[in-house]
């Protein structure tokens, strides 16, 4: 019998595997960097950056999704962003993956969410159908755009000018007699 339910700390060390097999999938192994100790600091510690939910068939984990809120200026209303969704590749095509769709859209929609959003690899066909069934539309309109942490550390050190100035702050104004502000 399949089940969701949402992740607890202790379950940590299985998400990381769960994340390694989406990777391996992925072809993007060499990219997780994750331990379970950052999953369990940033998942379940004092500050929440994400929210697991896990499939099980039999209490045994075949799938997960990590998903957390964004916000949408346009809609007026909070998103759930969906970071990953991954179903070992035994267990495809069984319901695991519309499953834990479907209890995301129950969230989404308990949290007043307007939409739900997630990205897929251009080349994931299987992925892309699926969606494309349950009515997700793809936003080719739109690029994501990433900045790895070297990258933000040299943004975050140009303070705001691309001529080096030291200060963020904006310049005052110094007033000439018999003149006016702008």
């Amino acid at each position: 019998m399949l089940t969701v339910r949402r992740a607890r700390p202790g379950d940590a060390a299985m998400i990381l595997a769960l994340i390694r097999g989406l990777a391996a999938y992925e072809r993007l192994s060499h990219e997780v960097k994750a331990s379970t100790a950052q999953l369990r600091q940033h998942g379940f510690g004092r500050r929440r950056y994400f929210e697991t939910l896990i499939c099980q068939r039999d209490r045994q984990p075949i799938g997960f999704a990590l998903y957390f809120f964004t916000y949408s200026t346009f809609v007026g209303r909070p998103s759930l962003y969906l970071e990953d969704l991954f179903v070992v590749p035994e267990e495809r095509g069984q319901g695991a993956g519309r499953m834990l769709l479907g209890a995301l859209a129950r969230i989404a929609i308990a949290r007043g969410c307007g939409r739900m959003e997630w990205a897929v690899l251009h080349w994931n066909r299987p992925a892309i159908r699926f969606y494309e069934r349950l009515g997700a539309r793809l936003r080719r309109d739109w690029v994501l755009t990433r900045l790895g942490a070297p990258a933000i550390r040299r943004l975050s050190a140009q303070n705001g000018s691309r001529r080096g100035s030291r200060s963020a702050r904006p310049r005052r104004q110094v007033r000439r007699a018999g003149t006016t502000a702008r």
